[in-house]
């Protein structure tokens, strides 16, 4: 059965708001029945706030009344109506062992993908920022045994992420420069005039000495 995100909480508002037994706010709360009854007896959770479980969606009001009229029965959680959200996708974990492969993977996806941004290879092999960075600029203490080597074959990330990242980090940089250089190379700028055409060569008009020459040039 589900549990109250905050159950103590949870049970000190069932204590204070309810009639229901001990043994029912434990059951419900996932807290032992003794720990119930030092809540009730201002023992435990001294000045918490209470949270009522039927605000927030963890308990239906006809549950809650069903099972304070029926001792031996257990309260059972309602269904939630949100869809539980997705986990974020955060930096991938890399196993001891590879952690000193990554300054090689690093080079090697710096010198072949010079787009990807630092965040988009620190989640794909597990790294930070800062290591990215010194590798880059070369003040890495390790720099002059560093020899780019791809992610996939060092087993850092698979071939499918890496893909991914790839198109991704392509996409932003076709979409943020691509259009921009355009722009900022037309703006202010005159369109220029088409080139004049060339003046035609006009052949030179036939004469009497060009067609018949002179009896002298025959001569000579």
């Amino acid at each position: 059965m589900a549990r109250p995100l905050m159950p103590k909480a949870t049970a000190v508002w069932l204590v204070e708001n309810t009639a229901l037994t001990f043994r029912q706010i434990a059951e419900f709360c996932g807290l032992h029945e003794l720990e119930v009854q030092a809540i009730a007896d201002d023992e435990v959770a001294v000045g918490m706030q209470g949270l009522d479980p039927v605000q927030t969606g963890e308990l239906t009001q006809e549950e809650l009344t069903r099972c304070e009229g029926d001792p031996s029965a257990s309260l059972k959680a309602a269904k939630p109506n949100l869809p539980l959200p997705k986990k974020s996708k955060g930096a991938r974990y890399t196993p001891v062992a590879k952690r000193q492969d990554r300054p090689d993977a690093i080079a090697w996806l710096v010198k072949n993908y010079p787009e990807m941004s630092d965040g988009q290879i620190s989640k794909l092999i597990g790294t930070t920022k800062p290591t990215i960075v010194s590798v880059r600029d070369r003040s890495h203490w390790n720099t002059s045994n560093i020899k780019p080597q791809n992610p996939v074959g060092l087993g850092l990330c698979t071939a499918d992420d890496l893909e991914k990242v790839i198109a991704i980090a392509r996409a932003r940089a076709g979409n943020n420069h691509g259009p921009a250089t355009q722009a900022s190379g037309a703006q202010g700028m005159e369109p220029a005039a088409p080139p004049a055409p060339a003046e035609p060569v006009t052949a030179p008009t036939p004469t009497a000495e060009s067609v018949w020459p002179s009896s002298e040039s025959n001569q000579d």
